[in-house]
């Protein structure tokens, strides 16, 4: 049996429709998240609109370094894995196997930088529930904010641990067929990476409301 046929799945009649299929499913789980992640920013909008001065309160807990740098450690990791890619259509292995070793540990510095900032939160119990404890007149809407707060950063943590399994496996990038493996793999970490950009405007919103 070829190397070529063994990396064909058995209900594909070919590598081609292999392919279209693994990037059909990826553009679709893609739109279901741009879906998600728009509600959430779509109700972090309201809330903020509807309590302006609970908001720019609990934005002063922020702290604005940390979230800057994991931005760009965001970014930066998108970069290296448009490299891990190119690397392997090229057939560089070491390459390879280096790009994705650096994309894995940006990936670890994100985590921790969010660790941090969420043990912060602990520390001053701002994370919502009994032991919130906000000193200001908006303790309510502060506690929305935090709400929001740690469920669209740690669904967006969430999204940088899951695909990082798939890219810690450089011989799964270089056999033969592995196209669709690439790229739908690539486009599920770019996904996260990209809604850094979205950070930035989430950031810049939070900060901004504090002016």
């Amino acid at each position: 049996m070829s190397q070529a046929h063994s990396a064909l799945a058995e209900q594909f009649r070919d590598l081609e429709q292999q392919r279209e299929a693994s990037s059909l499913g990826m553009w679709v789980f893609l739109v279901t998240e741009i879906m998600f992640f728009g509600g959430l920013f779509m109700v972090y909008t309201v809330a903020r609109a509807m309590h302006p001065a609970g908001f720019a309160q609990a934005s002063r807990h922020l702290d604005v370094t940390l979230g800057g740098t994991n931005t760009a450690v965001l970014i930066c990791s998108s970069l290296t894995m448009a490299l891990a890619v190119y690397a392997s259509q090229v057939g560089r292995r070491r390459m390879l196997a280096g790009f994705l070793a650096l994309t894995i540990a940006l990936g670890c510095v994100f985590l921790v930088i969010k660790a941090i900032e969420y043990a912060d939160k602990f520390h001053h119990h701002l994370v919502p529930g009994s032991a919130f404890s906000f000193a200001a007149p908006e303790a309510r809407p502060a506690e929305l904010f935090f709400s929001l707060y740690f469920a669209m950063t740690g669904l967006h943590a969430l999204h940088m641990i899951i695909p990082s399994s798939r890219r810690a496996m450089p011989r799964r990038w270089s056999r033969p067929g592995a196209g669709a493996t690439r790229s739908s793999t690539t486009r599920r970490w770019r996904f996260p990476a990209c809604t850094g950009i979205s950070w930035i405007s989430f950031g810049f919103s939070c900060f901004l409301c504090c002016i």
